[in-house]
């Protein structure tokens, strides 16, 4: 059941930071005391950061972080998919699975951002667990290029990590391709996701691996 408050309460602090998430941040902050260390600890720390941010710098600093870095990208098929035929069907998918309970978006609004997915995670946490599982990849990614770029935000995505499984050795290695080689393209000559320097250091390679890029 700590799962389903967490998940409620990330999907809220990953939204846009309007009037109506910082009128929730005492309530959010209450959740956030109940939940085990690992997942409340790195809210708390994101909501102290709420709390102190005047309105108008965490506004722009959410559109500078989300919406003009593409490696900082909420939108998880991205990574698995890239802007290929396959994300389309993908987001469709996602689609489906919401509609199944209920769950209807507005016209703008992409079923892949992390905050919606989160949103779904806290109505079916079966199904919701399944599909952050299947997208951990790009998830585990977006935390590191959060944390890389010291963004307040990387604090959040620690507390969704927190809410699943360690990484096994498939998901490590999955993690590191997308590191090296960005999402796939079905377009011949496009420019790398992001050149190598601008990329994060997954902290679980090996010295002789990450050590010429720190």
């Amino acid at each position: 059941m700590s799962d389903v408050h967490a998940w409620q309460a990330q999907s809220l602090l990953l939204d846009y930071p309007d009037e109506r998430l910082l009128a929730r941040l005492e309530l959010l902050q209450r959740v956030a005391d109940t939940l085990p260390e690992p997942v409340g600890a790195p809210l708390l720390r994101f909501l102290d950061h709420l709390g102190r941010t005047p309105a108008p710098a965490l506004s722009a600093d959410y559109v500078s972080t989300f919406d003009n870095q593409k490696r900082c990208c909420p939108y998880l098929t991205y990574y698995a998919h890239g802007d290929t035929r396959k994300r389309g069907m993908a987001l469709l998918r996602l689609k489906q699975a919401y509609a199944g309970v209920g769950m209807r978006l507005v016209d703008d609004e992409l079923p892949d951002h992390l905050a919606v997915l989160l949103e779904f995670a806290a109505a079916s946490p079966d199904a919701g667990r399944a599909l952050l599982l299947e997208y951990r990849a790009g998830l585990e990614l977006l935390r590191l290029a959060l944390r890389e770029s010291h963004s307040p935000w990387a604090h959040v995505l620690e507390s969704v990590s927190a809410t699943l499984p360690a990484l096994r050795g498939d998901e490590r290695d999955a993690v590191a391709r997308l590191v090296a080689q960005g999402p796939p393209a079905e377009q011949v000559g496009l420019a790398p996701f992001a050149p190598p320097e601008y990329m994060p250091v997954p902290e679980y390679l090996p010295p002789q691996q990450s050590g010429g890029h720190r």
